[in-house]
């Protein structure tokens, strides 16, 4: 039997329109804007395209939804030029390609005004006729995605149904949320998901919406032990393989049988960092590589922080991206503990 081989990433497509401000203003006053420019956003985007920079050669395809517009031929044409698969990219006339307009301060910090359009849209047919040669399928971003959020009846959520159908046709699965403070759906709608996945990949805001623990202590600090707690939490409400809860300072992973692990992130001075876009979208893609190809825990989350480290040095989600070779590179000049 021939062993399967490559990712396809599925969800949030969209168009990142990405504005660097002098400051943020307060209500009802002007912000300079001193930098303008377009790129790809959401998870199977970012994610791809990561990889493909990787240049690892690992067969990529995206699924998703777009509109016929200007954005959409966008993203069909970043598709193409870093040879990623989009037979699975429909488009549509009943709305328009999802986008964020998306405000960076010299801090880094980014704010977001998301217009869903396509992703709205985005149903179980379009999952129809996957080919089953890939070995991850990765989902993202749960919450954001209205047709796939709604009930179902047998699964608890049509997400789940989708996940559930990737695991029997074969293929380990792979989610990640979207960050959204408040929202009382994280529980019921992410539940019903865990039992469907192999690797869950989260931030730690995320992970405190669902566990309702304090990740941060009082002085700002990672509170690691509660991040512990509640990626064994997930791993125990059915996660197969792998929970990885990751921050700015580093990240959390846990697999079965075992009891976690901290691995730091690599130190960026804030003037360094030119953009937080995508972020967490390029560690994903160093986990799910990491995954792919069986590396230890360990090793995948320092190849994520490579990704995540390089994303930040630039204002979108794609530029940053390095080959594996200069991540390893990297990674192999840092002191030991960096």
């Amino acid at each position: 039997m021939t062993e399967r081989n490559g990712i396809i990433a599925a969800g949030n497509m969209l168009v990142d329109h990405v504005h660097q401000i002098v400051q943020w203003p307060q209500r009802g006053w002007l912000a300079e804007i001193v930098h303008s420019e377009r790129s790809t956003g959401g998870a199977p985007l970012n994610v791809l395209l990561t990889l493909a920079k990787m240049h690892v050669g690992l067969p990529l395809q995206a699924v998703g939804l777009v509109g016929d517009d200007h954005d959409g031929d966008y993203i069909m044409a970043m598709l193409d030029q870093y040879h990623v698969n989009r037979q699975h990219v429909h488009r549509t006339t009943f709305a328009p390609t999802s986008m964020s307009q998306v405000m960076t301060d010299p801090s880094g910090q980014r704010t977001f005004f998301h217009s869903p359009g396509a992703n709205r849209l985005l149903d179980l047919p379009a999952f129809d006729r996957l080919e089953t040669s890939f070995k991850i399928f990765h989902l993202g971003y749960l919450l954001l995605l209205d047709s796939l959020d709604m009930e179902d009846a047998e699964y608890g959520t049509r997400s789940a149904r989708l996940l559930a159908q990737m695991t029997q046709l074969g293929y380990e699965t792979s989610l990640d949320l979207v960050s959204r403070q408040g929202d009382p759906r994280y529980r019921p709608m992410v539940l019903p998901a865990l039992r469907w996945l192999d690797y869950l990949v989260i931030n730690e805001l995320e992970a405190s919406e669902f566990s309702g623990l304090e990740i941060r202590r009082s002085n700002g600090d990672p509170h690691i032990e509660n991040i512990a707690q509640a990626a064994t939490l997930l791993m125990d409400s059915g996660v197969r393989q792998r929970v990885v809860i990751h921050c700015p300072e580093g990240a959390w992973g846990i697999e079965p049988g075992m009891d976690g692990v901290w691995v730091p992130s690599f130190r960026l001075t804030q003037t360094e960092i030119i953009g937080s876009v995508g972020a967490g979208d390029a560690f994903c893609a160093g986990i799910l590589y990491g995954c792919h190809e069986k590396w230890s825990l360990v090793d995948s989350l320092k190849l994520a922080h490579a990704c995540a480290r390089a994303n930040l040095l630039c204002a979108n989600a794609i530029d940053g991206a390095k080959t594996l070779t200069e991540l390893q590179n990297f990674i192999n000049e840092q002191p030991t503990g960096y």
